[in-house]
């Protein structure tokens, strides 16, 4: 069973402790430049919410640099380091929600500074994580492409990052009747990605640091 998690809204339209995810959402969809995050226990989302945003809005665990701090042996800044500030906000971000892996499969497109839902799909009937996410990132960038745009995509999947990368998906999940509907739109992604270019930067979206994605389905 997955740990309950505690929600800190520093910056909302009702500011304080959420006990789920739907009820952080509620104060935080359509906010401009909300500011949250979740934790494991209620005494840590109390401490955070105290001390404020500043203490941990765009921080991991082991962060211990400042920003901009570069590594002393290579001068490159380490990931760690990386703030919110530098969350690129005109951009989209995709993220999938599922029920059973495999089962059935929707996921979603939303504007990332406001949460605005820019495009959904779906459920389509059987399918994994792994294939709605990647399918979420082509649909973003075919649509991107469409209208002649460079936005950043952002997902918080590194497996589907790697298979737009590679142009091909890696899974387990078998071709038969139950599975043919995902098999269609999978097979249309490779098509895409082999015949089209795409300036488009997709990173991956640092949940630890910056709170759940701004298209979670809030299903945890």
């Amino acid at each position: 069973m997955a740990k309950k998690k505690h929600y800190v809204v520093w910056v909302g339209r009702k500011p304080g402790i959420y006990s789920s995810w739907a009820e952080c959402q509620a104060q935080t969809n359509h906010f401009d430049q909300a500011k949250f995050k979740s934790f494991e226990s209620w005494e840590q989302a109390e401490k955070a919410y105290r001390e404020g945003w500043q203490h941990h809005w765009g921080k991991g665990k082991a962060q211990k640099t400042t920003k901009g701090q570069a590594d002393k042996k290579t001068g490159t800044r380490r990931p760690s380091d990386v703030t919110s500030d530098e969350i690129d906000y005109n951009s989209i971000s995709v993220d999938v929600g599922t029920r059973g892996n495999p089962g059935p499969v929707e996921y979603q497109g939303v504007d990332t500074r406001t949460g605005e839902v820019i495009f959904s799909y779906g459920p389509i009937s059987k399918g994994t994580n792994n294939l709605g996410e990647f399918l979420a990132i082509v649909h973003a960038l075919a649509y991107l492409k469409k209208i002649g745009s460079n936005k950043t995509v952002y997902t918080d999947s590194r497996n589907a990052m790697k298979w737009i990368e590679k142009k091909a998906v890696s899974t387990t999940l078998k071709r038969d009747e139950s599975t043919a509907e995902i098999w269609e739109l999978i097979d249309r992604a490779h098509h895409w990605l082999h015949h089209h270019t795409y300036e488009n930067k997709v990173l991956k979206w640092e949940t630890k640091k910056w709170g759940e994605i701004k298209a979670d389905y809030g299903r945890k």
